[in-house]
């Protein structure tokens, strides 16, 4: 257990990746991080990351802003939730972030996994993360073949994890083994040539590379078929802002037709005096759980038209102002 620890620390402190959070200390900035990288590749939450740090550097700028200029600056980077959830911990905090474990865990959207590496790498708390890459890596280090997504599996690997931690360096350890499993033990093709645990590798020396980590159950995935309409009314047009219970809450989307299969139909829209012309052919979006079939359709109305009540008018102009999902933007590029 400690060559382990202590040959992975060697690593790291040779190969450790140059990341703007890292060394800083500040538990607010590592949180941001954290939740930023949740789902989410380091090359492209960078970019967020350092927009978020610069707009709100602190949990009281982040807490006073409003919750369509935080959504909109997450724009495109998916999951939503994570940013509704990043605004109402902020809220919670009254200016100061968290110093417990405790503190920390209870933030909104913060789970183990991310309460044990802000806690690591802000405080020097001795608590392991596992995530991803870590069930990855002890999977075939140590040729564990219980299944990652069961509840054994889940309290297997935490406790190896805790028990691998270098109590004097959590916040390295944790970042060495992240860094470990997103660099060098990737899930395909990963470097095993280059590897300092080859020798130990159980999943190396058996053949089982593909194999590991196990999972026991298949996401199932859901298609859905989505039809939007793009209002042309004068210099306006017409969005609509997403409710709770489906994906996108909160966020604003052009008027839209849900059918059970691929083929439109507006006959419920009565709004619609005459039917809108197709812009474009559908287009795939895949979500985690589900695939999306998405077109677009325009339609020409007077000045004097009436706005439905769940609409919001806004001219074409400021449609950059509102925060919208990567699927709408896709479909807006199309016009």
């Amino acid at each position: 257990m400690k060559s382990f620890s202590a040959t992975l620390l060697t690593w790291y402190d040779r190969n450790k990746r140059s990341l703007p959070w890292r060394d800083v200390g500040d538990p607010y900035l590592i949180w941001l991080s954290e939740i930023i990288l949740q789902q989410t590749r380091v090359n492209q939450g960078m970019a967020y990351y350092l927009k978020f740090s610069k707009k709100f550097p602190t949990p009281l700028a982040l807490a006073q802003a409003g919750e369509d200029e935080v959504l909109k600056l997450w724009q495109g980077l998916g999951y939503y939730s994570r940013a509704r959830n990043l605004h109402a911990a902020a809220k919670s905090m009254n200016g100061k972030f968290p110093t417990t474990y405790e503190g920390v865990r209870a933030l909104k959207g913060v789970g183990d996994y991310t309460a044990a590496a802000i806690c690591s790498m802000a405080y020097q708390m001795p608590y392991a993360v596992v995530d991803g890459n870590v069930y990855r890596v002890l999977s075939r280090v140590f040729g564990i073949e219980t299944p990652i997504d069961s509840t054994a599996g889940k309290k297997e690997f935490t406790a190896l994890a805790q028990n691998l931690l270098d109590k004097k360096r959590p916040g390295d350890f944790n970042q060495a083994l992240m860094d470990f499993g997103a660099t060098v033990c990737t899930p395909q093709t990963p470097l095993c040539k280059e590897c300092p645990f080859a020798k130990l590798c159980a999943a190396y020396r058996t053949g089982r590379i593909e194999e590991l980590p196990v999972k026991a159950q298949k996401t199932k995935i859901s298609t859905r078929y989505f039809h939007y309409i793009y209002v042309e009314q004068g210099n306006f047009t017409w969005l609509h802002k997403r409710g709770a219970g489906d994906v996108w809450q909160n966020l604003y989307e052009l008027p839209l037709v849900e059918t059970p299969g691929p083929k439109a139909d507006f006959s419920v829209v009565t709004w619609l005096k005459k039917a809108p012309v197709s812009v474009c052919s559908p287009i795939k979006h895949v979500l985690s759980h589900r695939i999306i079939w998405a077109d677009l359709y325009k339609v020409v109305l007077p000045p004097s038209a009436r706005v439905p009540a769940e609409f919001l008018r806004v001219k074409q102009a400021d449609l950059e102002k509102y925060a919208v999902s990567r699927l709408v933007q896709k479909l807006l590029e199309k016009l």
